[in-house]
């Protein structure tokens, strides 16, 4: 027993260290020799980090009945993390509200508050109705800063602040999740599992309130997290909403192993879990153009809500406007906020296909109404740009361009460039009868945008835009440049003109970490040392 006792000390220490695979090893063997509940729940761990989800559940349930004999708050801990991990990794809800009655029924049993409210937690994080959720919450939390346990209180926050989200009170609902991720953070809590477990309630909470920038910048926090531990996003959803941020904010090539190994952890989830995943990654094969490829994706998940906006949107990219609208008539009514307004815009834009700009109109009033109702910029921003769309087909450009620039600023506030960059095309083409000079200089920032992110139906019609307006689709750089990106070619135009990096992702309407690889990119690929060589090397080139 001293063996076993050795090895699991050491499978400990390397959880500890975040050193999955030495704690792999450790358990392993000392499962080996005799299966300890403790044992078995530490193989069950690494294994999780490691990515083997289906062996980390076995291993768990087999340590939730030794410790059920042996250790009944370790069994109501374990029926805890099972009941979480069993909606957010395979969206059942069913074996997620199982687990969470056992660990209720078991604690009730020991008298321990803090038990309890552990247990409490665990009947929130799989219950429907988000005011009991609420309440359960509170009282989870209360205890835990009475008890002292900060693992509880930090989870008890972030599951209250995603509760008041669902219920609409958004401001208050994401204080509570920042508080909470960032004292976990900093360590408050004992366990990884509680960073795992708070960003991952604040990546789902703004994807769903599509705050984009608010999980950027969250994410730049994380990694030191990462860098020793690995990456948080472990289970299928949150990899999915990850990876879907990602998208939105143009790291494309981020966003195709984020979506791709949520799809591969979906594997054996739910239907609905499934469909999460291959909704955003097929939203992203659209963006690029492919719309065979997002189609397979969606290929049996048609009856899938979150997947329903998606197909509308590829419906319309492939021409089938009558299908699109179909569809969409279908569905209004039975959808999210944010469903709702996608659905609405593609809509419009059918409308405008078929040359009824009234019904466009009328879709552009209902989508504002709609922004203004929940207070979102990203439905204020497909509003904005709908209205100047409806405008500019009835030949009011310079209302249209008014209403452009609004859902331009809202996309860039967002940090969605691709929205950004589509914005200026339809910007460039209501301004184009008035101001021609402009409105290429328009089109070929947008052209640019749509080259760096691999955008190639976007790209094509953009240059086809400037083609026939008379003007060359090709973005040169300064001559002896030619290793620059364009996109860097822009960073470096504007750098050259003195201003900071905050400044230039507002010109640009990207983040200011993408500013910031782009300037490290181009100091090196220039062999300059700094930003003033970097300036100076543009006008020497220019002259």
């Amino acid at each position: 027993m001293e063996g076993i006792d050795g090895l699991l000390a050491a499978g400990e220490k390397a959880l500890g260290a975040g050193d999955w695979v030495a704690a792999r090893a450790a358990f392993g063997d000392s499962v080996g020799i005799s299966a300890t509940a403790r044992g078995l729940a530490g193989l069950g761990d690494a294994q999780w980090w490691l990515g083997d989800v289906r062996t980390a559940f076995s291993c768990w349930e087999r340590a939730y009945a030794e410790f059920r004999r042996t250790d009944p708050a370790q069994a109501v801990f374990t029926a805890v993390g099972l009941s979480f991990l069993y909606d957010a990794n395979f969206g059942d809800r069913a074996a997620a509200r199982g687990w969470a009655a056992r660990a209720v029924r078991i604690a009730s049993q020991l008298g321990d508050p803090v038990v309890g409210a552990w247990a409490s937690l665990a009947r929130a994080g799989c219950e429907d109705d988000p005011l009991q959720v609420a309440a359960w919450c509170e009282a989870a939390y209360e205890i835990a800063a009475e008890a002292g346990d900060r693992d509880l209180e930090l989870c008890a926050l972030s599951l209250w602040g995603a509760a008041l989200i669902n219920q609409g009170q958004v401001l208050e609902g994401t204080e509570l999740l920042d508080e909470a991720l960032a004292g976990a953070l900093r360590g408050e809590g004992t366990r990884p599992d509680t960073v795992v477990f708070t960003s991952c309630l604040l990546m789902r909470s703004c994807v769903r309130g599509a705050d984009f920038s608010r999980v950027v910048q969250w994410t730049r926090s994380l990694d030191g997290f990462i860098a020793r531990y690995g990456c948080p996003y472990l289970h299928a959803t949150c990899r999915a909403a990850y990876g879907a941020v990602l998208a939105c904010t143009g790291d494309w090539p981020r966003a195709e192993i984020e979506l791709t190994a949520a799809a591969e952890l979906a594997q054996d989830a739910l239907p609905a879990v499934q469909a999460e995943a291959a909704a955003f990654l097929a939203d992203l094969r659209l963006a690029q153009g492919r719309l065979a490829e997002a189609r397979r994706l969606l290929a049996g998940f048609e009856d899938r809500t979150i997947v329903q906006p998606v197909l509308a949107a590829v419906c319309l990219a492939d021409g089938e406007v009558a299908l699109a609208t179909s569809l969409i008539q279908r569905q209004l009514g039975q959808t999210t906020p944010l469903e709702e307004a996608r659905f609405r815009e593609v809509l419009g834009q059918a409308c405008l296909l078929t040359g009824d700009t009234t019904g466009a109109a009328a879709e552009a009033a209902r989508l504002t109404a709609l922004g203004s109702a929940t207070d979102s910029g990203l439905i204020a921003a497909r509003g904005a740009r709908l209205c100047g769309q409806a405008l500019a087909a009835e030949g009011r450009s310079r209302e249209a361009m008014l209403r452009l620039s609004a859902a331009q600023t809202w996309f860039g506030l967002l940090e969605m460039p691709l929205e950004v960059a589509r914005t200026r095309m339809m910007l460039a083409d209501a301004m184009s009868s008035d101001d021609p000079a402009p409105a290429v200089a328009e089109a070929r920032m947008a052209l640019a945008v749509f080259e760096d992110l691999g955008a190639a139906a976007d790209a094509d019609a953009a240059a086809a835009w400037l083609r026939a307006a008379g003007a060359s689709a090709a973005r040169l750089g300064p001559r002896g440049a030619g290793l620059l990106t364009k996109r860097e070619l822009d960073v470096l135009t504007v750098l050259a003109e003195g201003l900071p990096n905050p400044e230039i992702a507002a010109r640009l309407y990207i983040s200011r970490r993408t500013v910031e690889h782009h300037v490290a990119s181009i100091l090196s690929k220039l062999g300059v040392r700094n930003r003033t060589e970097a300036a100076a090397y543009l006008t020497r080139v220019s002259e």
